[in-house]
């Protein structure tokens, strides 16, 4: 099943769940900054949202308010928004390698480890 698409509020949320790993809707809320923080409506209705997607899990009730944990790993959800930039690319890494190379967001060491794992993979794939 493919992973769902996060919104930039919602990957915001998870960040906040994959450091914590189980956060009331409070908590969630109060981890954006004060001047940017989203009110609690609108963090409790993403979060159900989420929920129904299957991004999060309800993992218990506490009191009056539950507690919630993710459902996806940063790896699957930041392995989504890869292919989806790829896309607007056509599907071609190039455009997106020269941008990093040129902004200085791309080391050397970068380029070295990026080599290091295209080779155990073709070695992978050739076994």
């Amino acid at each position: 099943m493919p992973q769902p698409k996060l919104s930039k509020l919602e990957f915001k949320i998870m960040e906040t769940l994959w450091a914590g790993n189980e956060c009331s809707i409070r908590d969630i809320q109060e981890s954006f900054p004060e001047k940017k923080r989203p009110a609690y409506t609108t963090i409790q209705t993403t979060v159900y949202r989420m929920e129904a997607k299957g991004i999060v899990h309800r993992l218990k009730k506490v009191g009056n308010f539950h507690v919630f944990r993710p459902a996806i790993s940063r790896d699957a959800a930041q392995r989504r928004l890869m292919d989806d930039l790829l896309a607007l690319f056509g599907g071609h890494a190039q455009p997106v390698m020269t941008h990093l190379v040129e902004s200085g967001k791309l080391s050397l060491e970068d380029v070295k480890e990026a080599e290091r794992l295209l080779r155990s993979l073709n070695k992978e794939r050739e076994s």
